[in-house]
């Protein structure tokens, strides 16, 4: 089975992670754009971000065989500095058109303060603009009503809910989700978001459509590899493989899919890795013998998985 993490940031995870990813059958991810764990202080910092996850991050992962897609968007923790905001703001048209950008996001409510909302209009109304699929963040303190909230606004700004997947979802908030025809992810973090034990029964409660799960693996205590860890226990558990596959790879290559970015003949058929290309002169080896020759989807083992 292979696999697609819709929300994982791989910029703040090292060359392990990408290989043990591949190995466990991770044959795409979308990184949305995210804070740094602490505030930014200038719209410099934010451009040569943009510019990485648009760059350097998709020639780092295609050097270990993974295929690599962003969001772009102003966080909503950030929002709330808008001098800050209103700066970043001017530059995201830029980074919309480039190669590999599925949607606008991460972008929603964290504290659901005025400003928040006030961005997270203005960036709804640029993906109105742009054509563009909406990647949502739901706040994780007043979860149901902030969700909810962030449908209602989409909507009221002519968004289609098919064009919005509404992320971090648990089984307060996926009924409403779903009810409103809107896309369910799920992030699998054991102590906060959602268990991957939970998620098994909100597969066997809710079926597999519109559902899929990410990582949203960060630079905090996360693991790149909840997907497949999850699609293992879904299997043991008994959910379908049909629904395990959908869940853990369809569906999320169905809602990026829409942007006309990401296709999956880009990994079907990948050029073999070569580890001997650099990237404005940079190389992801440090001494090491390059990969070369070698493709990019590799026979992976349960054991990888849950080594």
């Amino acid at each position: 089975m292979r696999f697609i993490d819709p929300h994982i940031h791989m910029s703040a995870r090292t060359t392990d992670d990408y290989e043990r990813m591949a190995a466990a059958g991770i044959v795409a991810l979308i990184e949305p754009a995210f804070w740094l764990g602490q505030p930014r202080t200038q719209v410099g910092s934010y451009i040569d971000y943009l510019s990485s996850l648009v760059g350097w991050e998709r020639f780092r992962a295609a050097q270990f065989g993974i295929h690599h897609y962003c969001t772009i968007g102003l966080n909503s923790k950030e929002a709330n500095n808008e001098a800050l905001a209103e700066q970043v703001l001017e530059v995201l048209p830029r980074y919309l058109v480039k190669e590999g950008v599925v949607a606008v996001g991460e972008i929603g409510y964290d504290d659901q303060t005025p400003v928040e909302d006030k961005y997270y209009r203005a960036q709804l109304a640029l993906a109105k603009e742009f054509d563009m699929l909406v990647q949502v963040h739901t706040p994780h303190r007043d979860k149901k009503s902030g969700t909810i909230r962030s449908m209602e606004v989409a909507v009221e700004m002519g968004v289609k809910p098919e064009h919005v997947v509404i992320d971090h979802n648990n089984e307060e908030t996926v009924k409403d989700v779903l009810d409103r025809g809107f896309w369910a992810a799920f992030t699998i973090y054991p102590n906060t978001k959602m268990g991957n034990e939970r998620m098994v029964e909100v597969a066997r409660k809710y079926g597999s459509n519109r559902i899929f799960i990410d990582s949203s693996a960060d630079w905090g205590v996360s693991d790149p590899l909840a997907v497949p860890k999850t699609a293992r226990l879904m299997l043991d558990r008994g959910i379908a493989a049909k629904d395990v596959e959908a869940i853990c790879y369809g569906n999320a290559l169905k809602a990026f899919g829409q942007s006309g970015q990401m296709r999956e003949e880009h990994w079907l058929n990948p050029a073999p890795i070569d580890q001997r290309m650099l990237f404005e002169g940079n190389s992801v080896l440090r001494g090491q013998t390059p990969r070369v020759g070698e493709p990019a989807i590799v026979e992976r083992t349960d054991s990888v998985v849950f080594k």
